[in-house]
């Protein structure tokens, strides 16, 4: 943000520290209370009480923090705990990406791709030691629906996410699959705007993934992660940085 003429620049940098500060010490609060999302807050003057600030200062913290999903700011009801959920990363890692890149179509998808590669490829290794039969079966259910619509020649992105988010249930963290759902959003959304394919045909991309949960199903560690490196490859070669 543009310095104001005449406002001393140590002025700018001491006024962002302290609203920095600020918004630790509403997050701390949130933490040490015990606040669940949709938690009502303390009200404006409870925290300028709690905190020895001004009303601008909450009001600039909680602003802040909002943009973040921390917080929620419903006019008239007041201030409530929000999910905070990674959709300010996904959006700041689309901006990122495509303001970086311009118009380099292969620098821009690399970059996400091979993010999703190093987290995906390392993970299916776990994943071959802890899936149950169950999961191996909602696996295939999610298979042979993709199947379906790639006879059809229908493209299935929103299967392909679901395959991906089930794939890793049985690690039984709950930020893997919203990571791993980040990066599928920020590359879907920079391909698209780009125009390029994500995926390769339809029905490859149904065949793969058969051969992931085929592997998984007879325990193959080794072939399993082969499995998901020749996936990768694929939708890498689709988006323009390699010869399938």
């Amino acid at each position: 943000m543009p310095r104001m003429p005449g406002q001393p620049r140590n002025s700018r940098t001491s006024e962002e520290s302290r609203n920095s500060r600020i918004q630790r010490q509403v997050m701390q609060l949130i933490i040490d209370r015990r606040l669940q999302a949709g938690a009502l807050l303390p009200t404006e003057a409870e925290l300028m009480g709690d905190l020895g600030v001004s009303r601008n200062s909450v009001r600039e913290a909680l602003k802040a923090l909002q943009a973040l999903d921390i917080v929620e700011i419903r006019h008239g009801y007041g201030t409530y705990v929000g999910q905070a959920s990674l959709t300010p990363l996904i959006d700041g890692l689309t901006f990122r990406t495509l303001a970086r890149h311009d118009h380099d179509d292969s620098g821009a998808l690399a970059e996400i791709l091979q993010v999703r590669e190093v987290l995906e490829e390392g993970l299916i290794r776990r994943v071959a030691a802890t899936v149950t039969e169950a999961e191996l079966d909602r696996l295939e259910g999610v298979v042979a629906r993709m199947e379906a619509e790639g006879r059809a020649g229908r493209s299935f992105p929103e299967l392909d996410r679901e395959f991906h988010e089930l794939l890793y249930a049985s690690l039984g963290n709950d930020l893997v699959p919203q990571l791993l759902s980040a990066f599928w959003t920020v590359f879907r959304r920079v391909s698209g705007a780009r125009g390029r394919p994500a995926d390769p045909s339809p029905d490859l991309t149904a065949r793969r993934h058969r051969d992931i949960v085929t592997a998984l199903r007879v325990g193959d560690v080794e072939g399993a992660q082969r499995a998901m490196a020749v996936h990768f490859r694929g939708i890498a070669a689709r988006a323009g940085r390699t010869a399938d």
